[in-house]
């Protein structure tokens, strides 16, 4: 256990019983106990295998690369259409953990295999995303524009794609594309400051 994570167990009241059942299970699967992003992070050999995290509605153990896992009793759950590798379990109770604790157990040992394999998910190219027609438009009317949007990173323009398609409303979408266009031209993502 790591004392530099500690506080994230004392912290949370609702759901204090099933993390810390959960913690117990994934250290007894020999992974490090680390914090990254504000919440418990478990490794092996520095790569990232499982988090712990909370929730209104739930506790949930998040594999990384729960995507490449075989999920034999088909308990992952993808928390959105957008989550390219990660998968969750997820829990309302300790019984429920308790229940599930050889399986969870199992899954964790699994997803250490792939780590040792070396495996990667095969994310999907910004190209295979939609793009909202808002903002085809602004690309094909501005080469400045597409010339700058294609120089950023893979993961930023996977950003703003998602961002720009998000909304139903045409208005709502050709709002957000005149919003970031300066910070396209900039080279900036979307969170970049």
């Amino acid at each position: 256990m790591n004392p530099d994570v500690e506080f994230y167990f004392t912290k949370a009241k609702k759901w204090q019983q099933e993390l810390e059942k959960l913690r117990i299970i994934v250290l007894g699967c020999g992974l490090t106990e680390e914090l990254k992003w504000g919440v418990p992070c478990y490794t092996f050999q520095k790569s990232n295998v499982v988090l712990l995290h909370v929730f209104n509605e739930y506790c949930a153990i998040l594999f990384v690369k729960g995507a490449l896992l075989s999920d034999t009793e088909g308990i992952l759950i993808r928390q959105t259409e957008n989550v390219q590798a990660a998968r969750q379990l997820r829990f309302t109770s300790v019984r429920e953990i308790e229940e599930q604790e050889v399986v969870i157990h199992n899954y964790i040992l699994e997803a250490v295999e792939v780590e040792k394999a070396g495996l990667k998910v095969a994310l999907k190219t910004p190209a295979e995303f939609s793009v909202a027609v808002e903002f085809q438009v602004q690309l094909e009317e501005n080469p400045e524009l597409k010339t700058a949007f294609e120089a950023l990173t893979p993961g930023r323009q996977r950003a703003y794609l998602l961002h720009f398609s998000g909304p139903k409303q045409s208005k709502t979408r050709a709002a957000r594309v005149e919003k970031y266009i300066p910070q396209i031209l900039a080279g900036k993502g979307l969170t970049d400051e």
